[in-house]
């Protein structure tokens, strides 16, 4: 019997060798580097963007227009609940206090955008009106002053000098609104519930401009919008989907998604990567429906910010132009480029250019408009001069999404639910191409490093660990990469699994860098979802290992929040994949992203449009 005796000694050996074993080494060892993930994601989303087609008529504009429109509209801004918030007419407060200035009158007002969610505002009306007199909304962008903030009152103050109606729009997360709840990176929250969470910002300036054309001097055919940087995307954004917006003048705000891709500059924050927009409606394609109305888009030669002109103005002009000529048109597009100071700003130089368009396409032939910038710094208001007292419990993007979570997940039929799951996260099929990037022996265990390519997008990083006679497969993904899995795959080869620990997008060696989760949201814009493609991904993974002979009963392990739903996901569109899911410090609820208002730069997978409809985590695991 002295056989059994050194195969039990033989095994305690293997036991401890495995135990013994230094995984960290193999983990931490590059496969595809720091640059691949980002040129494949680079890859993957500039050619799903949508253009303009070629237009030989200006009635086949015009149906396209209308259509792509409507489209947009309803799958990009009215999505869920936001349906019915499109015909909500909310109150609108005049505070009895007028501000007076030379030659115009301040008024204060809040209104609501829709039930519960309140915005300020203050109107410059021209003294003496008697004629009708155009409108315009200024709106601003990403500064924490709000409609207090310098340039956009010289604007305001300078539009009301020129006898226009003007009205100064306080901004989500800015001025008065400044808050945790209105952060931008928290209306992806929204999202989650199946709910647009762009719609509050259309719905805020589409209601300012049902305020202005209230005015009983108000002319409906000289309406305007301008703004700066974030301030510059609410002005594309409604005035191409607004069509009663006559001239738009976007500064400094905007580039088409495929010259973002490649310019990590022009990255945009949630508000101007709504999921779905880009497959619709590129932001060359809102340029272009613009058209024939009065454009001027401004950008600053060199822009420490963002949407620098060098790059970002050319593809804009060069997809809107051939449709102005098509209406003969031409002259109704312009551009203007900011050198001195050149910098992010609508500063002087850039206000006069809009002065000087207004001046073209609302006064022209009238010689007494001024065309320079009349000197009003001393008319400058301080913030609390201009603050509008609003409702104590005024609802956000987080209170808004709370309420809806209450009802949610909705229950579908299980026949249903594996398909409606899928078209959710949009979940692609891929194949796995292996290439073994080299191989070593190490206390018993052999050690294969892998890249994985998924055909035809994506290359993941794989480690494969390969103890004496196998008797299981363990997938391990990771929320800290697979290098922070190495105290686990010692314990795993002890207990005889193959291990093959890998980084789908976004993790460990597939992370992009700095700012990484504006990615996702270039993603979601093209109409695909990050976290469809991570449970593809693994699903892809599971298959490729059972090509090993003996390797069908493969479990899948993941560390951490954001994989733990990643694996769900994974396991209940194709649950024959795993034999089991395993989860350590996993997520129980989608609805804590909610409660703790975590916002999607923090975890951008999880807030997948329409995924709480229909699907929490007991859904998803119900599935398997």
């Amino acid at each position: 019997m002295w056989y059994r005796g050194l195969i039990v000694w033989g095994a305690l050996i293997g036991l401890a060798t495995a135990q013994e074993f230094q995984a960290g080494p193999h983990l931490a060892k590059p496969i595809i580097g720091d640059k691949l993930a980002l040129d494949e994601v680079i890859a993957f989303c500039e050619t799903k963007v949508s253009s303009v087609p070629t237009f030989k008529t200006v009635d086949e504009y015009r149906a396209w227009e209308a259509e792509t429109r409507e489209r947009t509209l309803r799958e990009v801004v009215f999505k869920g609940e936001a349906a019915a918030w499109r015909p909500f007419k909310g109150q609108v407060v005049w505070l009895d206090e007028t501000l007076p200035g030379p030659g115009y009158r301040l008024k204060k007002l809040r209104f609501e955008v829709l039930p519960g969610m309140w915005i300020p505002g203050v109107l410059y009306e021209p003294e003496n009106l008697a004629a009708k007199a155009p409108v315009f909304l200024n709106v601003n962008g990403h500064d924490k002053d709000g409609k207090a903030a310098d340039y956009k009152q010289l604007r305001c103050i300078n539009l009301a000098k020129r006898g226009i109606i003007t009205l100064n729009l306080e901004w989500f997360g800015m001025g008065q609104l400044r808050t945790p709840g209105f952060s931008h990176a928290a209306q992806n929250q929204l999202d989650l519930c199946g709910t647009s969470g762009v719609a509050p910002h259309f719905l805020a300036m589409h209601r300012a401009i049902d305020l202005l054309l209230e005015h009983p001097h108000a002319d409906v055919n000289r309406v305007g919008v301008s703004g700066l940087s974030g301030g510059g995307w609410q002005t594309i954004f409604i005035s191409s989907l607004d069509p009663r917006v006559t001239l738009a003048n976007p500064v400094a705000g905007y580039s088409s998604f495929v010259t973002r891709a490649r310019n990590p500059s022009d990255l945009g924050d949630s508000e101007q990567t709504p999921t779905d927009l880009g497959k619709h409606a590129d932001y060359a394609v809102l340029t272009a429906m613009l058209a024939p109305r009065a454009a001027l888009l401004t950008f600053n030669a060199a822009d420490n910010c963002c949407f620098a002109a060098p790059h970002a103005l050319p593809p804009l002009m060069d997809a809107a132009r051939p449709i102005y000529r098509l209406f003969g048109k031409e002259l109704s597009l312009r551009s203007h480029v900011n050198y001195v100071p050149g910098d992010h700003n609508f500063g002087l130089e850039n206000r006069e250019a809009l002065y000087r368009t207004i001046g073209d396409v609302f006064y022209p032939g009238d010689k007494t408009y001024p065309r320079s910038e009349i000197a009003s710094e001393s008319e400058l208001r301080k913030a609390e001069e201009l603050n509008v007292p609003l409702p104590e419990q005024n609802v956000d993007f987080n209170t808004l999404a709370m309420k809806i979570a209450e009802s949610l997940p909705r229950a579908l039929p299980k026949d249903e639910a594996r398909a409606k799951l899928k078209t959710i996260v949009a979940a692609p099929d891929y194949t796995v191409t292996a290439r073994m990037e080299d191989t070593s022996a190490e206390n018993g265990v052999t050690i294969k490093r892998w890249r994985l390519r998924l055909d035809p997008d994506w290359t993941i990083p794989a480690v494969e660990f390969v103890p004496a006679s196998p008797t299981g497969t363990t997938l391990l993904i990771a929320d800290k990469g697979r290098e922070s899995v190495a105290e686990d795959v010692p314990k795993l080869l002890a207990a005889k699994q193959r291990v093959i620990a890998f980084d789908p997008y976004y993790f460990g060696e597939s992370k992009l860098g700095r700012r990484d989760y504006l990615y996702s949201l270039l993603i979601a814009t093209t109409g695909q979802r990050p976290l469809g493609i991570q449970a593809a991904q693994t699903i892809a993974v599971a298959k490729w290992a059972k090509t090993t002979p003996g390797a069908d009963n493969v479990v899948l392990q993941s560390i951490g929040p954001r994989t733990s739903v990643i694996a769900a996901v994974a396991a209940a569109i194709e649950p024959v994949a795993f034999a089991d899911v395993q989860s350590r410090d996993g997520l129980d609820s989608l609805k804590t992203l909610i409660q703790k208002n975590t916002l999607v730069s923090e975890m951008p997978e999880l807030f997948c449009l329409g995924l709480l409809e229909h699907f929490d985590l007991p859904e998803l695991r119900a599935l398997r």
